[in-house]
């Protein structure tokens, strides 16, 4: 047998392994995403096999946790995409100003740089006291950076040329203090922020939401938990909300495509037109 094929069944092994030892379920991932994220833990690891590495999994809980952080998507910055921030700005929150109150829902959030970004947006528009933000992923480490607000210093200058796209109305170091080589956002960001353990691939419908952020995450999943995903956004939605997704998504080849309706094609902004029984249509 071909080792590439030996390979494929070895990485199929792990993640049944990680799922019925750990209950984390990453069958449904994009294989070469996957691929590529074990192999980086190996050169790490010094193992040579994934095989060797599924014996010591299964038995070495630290070794595991090394592994799922490697596994896990954590990559994002503040003001992502300004475009997007900006279509947010002036397409989206003039509909969304209309209600007394605003749930939001972020989905993958990671280390909480994009949940900041949307309560700044929030705040300079004047929603910010009567939204709330349930930002979640399942990675309780990345939840816990979140919630510390502190970040590297490092690429404050890149973030805040991206907040000045986005028609920010003040200097982003108005939201932060900076001491040593990092930065702490303001703590009143975080006042109606609540993160919470959330996993797309597992877990069910989060709640009924005027808005639901899922940005660069439906890229490491199949077809078919892609479309379990966006059920649940669906599910999740208020008649009239709205789906926000990454540059490279789009609901056009998914189930739930004939529920919504394209509102931003270049932002990837979608709303929902899925009337539920006994919904309030806003």
């Amino acid at each position: 047998m071909e080792k590439v094929k030996i390979e494929q069944i070895e990485l199929e092994l792990l993640l049944e392994a990680i799922y019925r030892r750990y209950g984390y379920d990453f069958r449904q991932y994009s294989p070469a995403s996957v691929k590529r994220r074990v192999q980086h833990h190996l050169c790490k690891s010094k193992l040579e096999t994934i095989s060797a590495l599924t014996a010591k999994v299964l038995y070495d809980e630290a070794l595991f946790q090394s592994l799922f952080f490697d596994m896990s998507i954590t990559v994002t910055e503040m003001f992502r995409d300004p475009w997007f921030y900006l279509a947010l700005r002036e397409k989206i929150i003039p509909f969304l100003k209309t209600f007394p109150y605003i749930n939001i829902w972020q989905a993958g959030c990671a280390t909480g740089e994009e949940t900041y970004s949307l309560a700044i947006v929030l705040q300079e528009e004047g929603l910010y006291k009567r939204a709330h933000i349930y930002a979640t992923d399942f990675n309780d480490a990345a939840l816990e950076k979140a919630k510390t607000r502190i970040y590297s210093l490092e690429r404050i200058k890149e973030y805040s040329i991206n907040y000045q796209k986005t028609g920010g109305k003040n200097s982003l170091a108005d939201y932060y203090r900076a001491r040593y080589q990092s930065v702490i956002m303001d703590a009143a960001l975080q006042e109606n922020i609540t993160f919470a353990n959330h996993n797309l691939a597992t877990d069910g419908v989060f709640g009924e939401m005027h808005l639901i952020l899922c940005r660069n995450v439906l890229i490491y999943f199949d077809r078919d938990l892609q479309n379990r995903v966006l059920s649940l956004f669906r599910d999740s939605l208020l008649y009239n909300g709205f789906l926000c997704l990454g540059s490279k998504e789009t609901l056009h080849f998914s189930k739930v495509k004939k529920d919504f309706i394209e509102f931003a094609a270049k932002e990837k902004i979608y709303q929902c037109k899925k009337e539920k029984f006994g919904e309030r249509i806003f």
